[in-house]
């Protein structure tokens, strides 16, 4: 069970205005502020280590109503794209399908953050997860665009046995095909004709050798990135070729991949972490632009190693939140042009500013994961900086001062009270948008 505000610090005498879970001061920010902090690193439903999932996503319902419905639709769209969240998004659509004030943007809404063909019937399954009701006409006019977009390849791979269906949502919002060979594609969807796709889920489900299967797939080059990270420990237990394994992580896409990805791979399959490693700079290469400036002056990169920052991202995940912090520490050594790395706990340590892999190892292991002593860390750095960033689940004991220069908060949770406000320059989520994010604003922030 999630610990929520163990210390019972609203009962004390002393205790006035917002608090962070660990007892820290903190800002009262604006309806909009808090949406986007709930949201965008929001993994729905799954509980974080001060709060419940079904308490976040509660709050994220009440907050909708507040905040305007522009803004509630951009930051649906900035979730879905952007921070690549696939539920999170999907709840706001339903909460402005509720509202007179904000239903009027829900279709064209609907339609952006819909990027697979499986997200047309959860977005139904999520819209009735109260009692079946009739769609309204935004959600119906949203879902019928969306579904348009999808090929046979991608409506037969999410054409699942669920309980909301792709043919019930076709049957719902009454969508009209653009030619005659979407209209046939349609009609072998609805009679279950659909052509098999060739993924590894299928793969494996039909009974096949696990070992050849895998075998196959990795020859044929039909493993995606992110299902090639994932599986690694379950090709290990099947016995796969090492060499077919070292030769798909040599070939791999990995433009859209995050460093936190390689980490928890590296995790569950150690066996292959210098390929990993690899496979990871030239995402780095690919991430931190060929050519791009980097972040001039001195940069102070500050990392949250505190036990909450220890909790996985979700109940089926092998990636913890130090994997989000660890990789954006790992992204943001490469865009800098001088680095200085601490870490944060019960105290402040140094650690070398080095690159990839040694840098997560020297991160973790820099002290014991215990308090989260933010304020006092940030006193006792005695260097002088042109930037701070400090990236943090924003849980603090002490209270947190104002940077001594331009500082940014990276926050990657979603917890209801957070310490980066005030002079700080706020971000939350963890991915590359958020490294994207500061080297387009600094300019203009001067």
């Amino acid at each position: 069970m999630a610990r929520i505000n163990t210390l019972g610090l609203s009962n004390l005498p002393w205790f006035k205005g917002q608090r962070t879970h660990e007892g820290a001061p903190a800002k009262n920010i604006s309806a909009e502020q808090q949406l986007r902090r709930s949201v965008l690193a929001c993994m729905l439903w799954e509980d974080q280590f001060y709060e419940d999932g079904v308490a976040i996503a509660g709050r994220i319902r009440e907050l909708v109503a507040k905040v305007a419905p522009e803004k509630v639709a951009t930051l649906a769209v900035e979730a879905r794209t952007q921070m690549k969240l696939r539920h999170a998004p999907l709840l706001l659509v339903r909460e402005m399908a509720r509202l007179a004030t904000h239903r009027h943007l829900v279709a064209e809404t609907l339609m952006s953050v819909i990027q697979r063909a499986d997200e047309l019937s959860e977005f139904v399954a999520l819209y009735w997860s109260e009692g079946k009701q009739p769609l309204s006409a935004q959600v119906k006019k949203g879902l019928a665009a969306a579904f348009t977009r999808f090929d046979e390849y991608a409506l037969a791979k999410y054409n699942r046995a669920t309980p909301v269906k792709l043919r019930d949502v076709l049957f719902l919002c009454h969508a009209k095909p653009v030619d005659s060979a979407q209209a046939e594609l349609w009609k072998r969807l609805v009679e279950d004709q659909l052509a098999t796709p060739d993924t590894w889920e299928v793969a494996l489900s039909s009974g096949a050798d696990k070992r050849e299967a895998w075998e196959r797939l990795l020859e044929e080059n039909k493993l995606g990135a992110l299902a090639l990270l994932r599986n690694l420990r379950n090709m290990a237990e099947a016995k796969v070729s090492g060499e077919l394994i070292k030769a798909g992580l040599g070939r791999m896409k990995t433009e859209r991949v995050l460093p936190f990805r390689f980490i928890a791979a590296a995790r569950y399959a150690p066996q292959w972490e210098a390929e990993l490693e690899q496979a990871m700079f030239r995402a780095l290469n690919g991430q931190s632009g060929e050519g791009a400036a980097k972040l001039p002056g001195k940069t102070v990169l500050l990392v949250d190693v505190s036990g909450s920052m220890d909790a996985a991202l979700s109940r089926r995940s092998d990636m913890r939140r130090t994997d989000a912090a660890f990789g954006l520490a790992i992204l943001l050594r490469e865009i800098a042009e001088q680095v200085s790395v601490y870490t944060f706990s019960d105290n402040l340590v140094r650690v070398p500013a080095r690159q990839g892999f040694a840098l997560r190892d020297a991160l973790h292991a820099s002290q014991p994961h215990n308090g989260t002593y933010l304020g006092k860390a940030l006193e006792g750095i005695d260097e002088k900086y042109d930037r701070l960033i400090v990236i943090t689940d924003e849980q603090s004991h002490d209270a947190v001062p104002n940077p001594k220069a331009r500082g940014w908060m990276l926050n990657v949770a979603s917890y209801q009270n957070g310490v980066g406000y005030g002079k700080w320059m706020h971000v939350d989520g963890w991915s590359d948008s958020v490294i994207e994010y500061i080297r387009a604003a600094e300019p203009v922030i001067g």
